[in-house]
């Protein structure tokens, strides 16, 4: 535990990384190694701007965290991107393959990018994503990317661990008017139509606008913050400096109103309520005697012979029955 928590707080990337892998093992023996790793680094953290990047597909999200980023590290600002790759719901295996799409930021010393697979996470993120955020921040990054898988109505969980939430669009795509999802706008601080370059400029400029004028209709968040929409390239590198004087604006402002440490706080209470989630699920799974009835409770389910809310219902029952069998994950 010494080597992981002394390697992290000195930037060590090597031993970051294995940290990393620790925190997502989902071995027993890790998790608990893992906690103790965080339970040492934890007060190092809550140091750097949490930023959530989701966008709709074919925006161009790679394109941009890799401008974005050299524009944050140009700052000689450290930079932690966590990105999400989606899982194969067959073979479980994930591509991870963000890192070859950043061609600037993978190789600047200022730069650290560690892929995710999703899992069976829902909201875009990964299962540790929190975590490895915390790690991230112990090791002295100043600035977090989290880039989520995609963009719907279920890609909220993001909202709940960071500062400011930016959502990436493009103009011409069909959802300007009938595609907005009210649930990822009106949590979103900004909104970026992206790959405003050559024929696509007008519109770029026309779906900035109609955006603007659709978040007119959303009443400010608590510190009386409006969504600003704005345009960029990330290939003409145009509109990016303007990106961030936004999310500079946003942290003044939520500073200056006292809800930058309100939502923090928040922020805290939601990691609680996600653990409680993850470790009433793992030791449920891990009782023996829910362990040996759950095939035979599955064909019957499968087959029709007892509906699925009342095989629940039993498998709880079995699950809360007093007795040995509990394995603590």
């Amino acid at each position: 535990m010494d080597s992981y928590v002394d390697g992290i707080l000195s930037g060590n990337r090597i031993l970051l990384s294995k940290a990393i892998t620790l925190v997502e093992s989902a071995l027993p023996e890790d998790n608990a190694l893992a906690e103790e790793v965080l339970s040492k680094v934890i007060p190092y953290t809550g140091r750097s701007y949490r930023i959530g990047i989701t966008g709709v597909p074919g925006v161009g999200k790679s394109t941009f965290i890799d401008s974005f980023g050299k524009y944050v590290t140009s700052l000689n600002r450290k930079l932690a991107v966590l990105t999400i790759d989606p899982s194969s719901k067959r073979s479980k295996g994930a591509i991870l393959g963000d890192k070859t799409r950043m061609e600037a930021l993978s190789v600047d010393p200022l730069a650290f990018i560690r892929p995710s697979a999703s899992g069976s996470a829902l909201g875009g993120v990964a299962q540790k994503t929190r975590e490895t955020m915390f790690l991230c921040e112990a090791a002295g990054y100043e600035v977090v990317f989290i880039e989520t898988v995609g963009v719907g109505q279920s890609e909220i969980t993001v909202n709940e661990m960071v500062d400011f939430f930016l959502l990436l669009m493009l103009a011409g795509a069909g959802d300007e008017l009938q595609g907005i999802k009210k649930g990822i706008m009106e949590m979103a601080d900004s909104i970026v139509i992206t790959k405003a370059d050559g024929e696509n400029i007008k519109k770029a400029e026309r779906a900035r606008i109609e955006y603007q004028n659709a978040l007119h209709l959303f009443p400010p968040n608590p510190a009386g913050w409006y969504p600003k929409v704005t345009t960029c390239s990330a290939l003409e590198e145009t509109g990016i400096r303007e990106i961030w004087d936004i999310i500079e604006e946003h942290h003044q402002l939520f500073q200056e109103k006292g809800m930058f440490a309100e939502k923090r706080k928040l922020q805290n209470v939601a990691w609680m309520h996600h653990l409680i989630v993850e470790i009433v699920t793992q030791r449920f799974y891990r009782k023996e005697a829910v362990r040996k009835i759950i095939p035979e409770i599955e064909k019957k389910v499968a087959t029709g012979q007892i509906p699925a809310i009342k095989a629940a219902r039993d498998l709880m029952q079995i699950h809360d029955q007093p007795g040995k069998g509990n394995i603590d994950p």
